[in-house]
């Protein structure tokens, strides 16, 4: 795979992280303020820059399997943790949609970035 600037990625996994959670304040809440989101998305970006350090995510930002998997489940185990242990709430359901929007989010875009490559390098 071509190279991706691991700056850009970090900043597309945060990007993705905040609309997860501004998805969720507008479909539970019906809007979302900055203060909101805020308190919504932090448990999930501090994961993630965890998530980024135990996969080394620096050195192959956009490998689907070896970066975003890693990524993903820490994000959202982390995720989970933090809003358990500030009162938020963990319910069964949230887990299991937090698990699957990030699952698409995180490790989706690099399987997308991985096809593009592959067409690139065929073309």
């Amino acid at each position: 795979m071509t190279r991706f600037p691991w700056p850009a990625a970090l900043a597309i996994d945060a990007v993705l992280v905040i609309a997860f959670a501004a998805i969720g304040m507008v479909q539970h809440h019906g809007g979302f303020t900055a203060g909101g989101l805020i308190g919504t998305a932090w448990p999930f970006l501090a994961a993630l820059a965890v998530g980024w350090l135990v996969a080394l995510a620096w050195r192959a930002p956009a490998r689907p399997l070896r970066t975003g998997l890693p990524v993903w489940a820490v994000t959202v185990a982390g995720g989970m943790i933090l809003r358990a242990v500030t009162g938020g709430g963990t319910a069964v359901a949230f887990v299991i949609v937090a698990a699957v929007t990030l699952l698409v989010f995180l490790v989706g875009w690099r399987l997308i970035a991985a096809l593009v490559a592959r067409t690139r390098r065929r073309g």
